[in-house]
């Protein structure tokens, strides 16, 4: 078992102690909160060991979960890294992509290993389909959120859309050509909606929208290729896969027919994968676990998560 520490114990970050003290891979030491008061009061309640130090946790362990605001990544993934501690940390992994890129080449310079925490990767709705989307040239991403006051320190693109963008990064095998978008601020200080359309090298492009403002909660995906379209549901965890191909001579009585206006026909069918129900907090972090016992690649890498990271950034300059 992986001796593991936690940096941040507010909503998620009691969330990830619950996982890890839970986990077989992990033996969870302690966390740290900045806050004091909330910090004795979690451990009160749940009875994880608090340090009222951030070193002395860190030299306590042997992975640190980083699950902070996002303006402390930096500096908390710095001080592990540097004491040669592996770093789970929480989307987006920083605030700036200076901060991002250096974060690689520390866990470069002291042999540790990072994953980003970008848990729509581990949905089981995505997870079930992804392996049938190959080559997607068109993509459209809804994801609208009610409002809550929690995560409106950064734009609704740091906040929402990145999980989509790190979706869509991880699908399509192409270099970002250009972005165009739009942003507007109604209740918050940054963007609370916000639309971006990203044009890859390879001819696919992507429409997304994300909003925190929404009167209901949605997070779909659509991925339209050749003779395939794939709908994701990450809110219900539901997939719909529809394929087509050469229509046989003597369809039969239920057989979905298209003709095309060149008399080609294709017959459609469903081939819809059985979704399994998952934690996807806690695969992300076991997954990250298995890395660094196996010496594997994590699912999630820093590189990954600085990708999502400029994309995003760059949609905010869009603006």
């Amino acid at each position: 078992m992986l001796k593991v520490g936690v940096l941040g114990a507010g909503h998620l970050g009691k969330i990830h102690l619950r996982l890890l003290n839970e986990s077989e891979k992990y033996e969870l030491v302690g966390f740290y909160d900045p806050d004091a008061i909330n910090g004795h009061k979690v451990s009160a309640e749940f009875g994880y060991s608090y340090f009222e130090n951030i070193n002395t946790l860190i030299d306590s362990v042997e992975v640190v979960d980083i699950v902070t605001p996002t303006l402390s990544h930096y500096e908390c993934a710095k001080k592990a890294i540097e004491k040669g501690k592996h770093i789970f940390i929480e989307k987006p992994i920083t605030n700036t992509l200076e901060e991002a890129e250096d974060l690689i080449l520390l866990s470069r310079k002291y042999g540790v290993k990072g994953q980003v925490g970008h848990v729509e990767r581990f949905n089981p709705a995505f997870t079930a389909v992804k392996d049938n989307i190959q080559n997607p040239m068109f993509i459209e991403t809804h994801r609208l959120a009610e409002f809550n006051p929690r995560g409106t320190d950064v734009p609704v693109v740091l906040d929402l859309m990145i999980h989509d963008i790190d979706a869509i990064l991880s699908v399509v095998a192409s270099e970002v050509k250009s972005i165009t978008a739009s942003g507007v601020s109604v209740i918050s200080n940054s963007p609370d909606i916000a639309n971006a359309r990203i044009e890859f090298a390879n001819g696919c492009v992507a429409n997304l929208t994300a909003s925190r403002i929404s009167l209901k909660s949605m997070r779909k995906s659509r991925f339209f290729q050749k003779d395939a379209y794939i709908s994701v549901d990450f809110l219900e965890k539901k997939v719909e896969v529809v394929k087509m191909k050469d229509a046989p001579e003597k369809p039969g009585d239920f057989d979905m027919i298209l003709q095309n206006a060149e008399g080609v026909k294709k017959q459609i069918y469903f081939e819809n994968p059985e979704v399994s129900d998952n934690n996807a907090i806690l695969d992300e972090l076991e997954t990250f676990a298995d890395a660094i016992n196996n010496n594997s690649v994590p699912v999630v890498t820093l590189e990954q998560g600085t990708n999502a990271l400029r994309v995003a950034l760059q949609i905010i300059q869009s603006f």
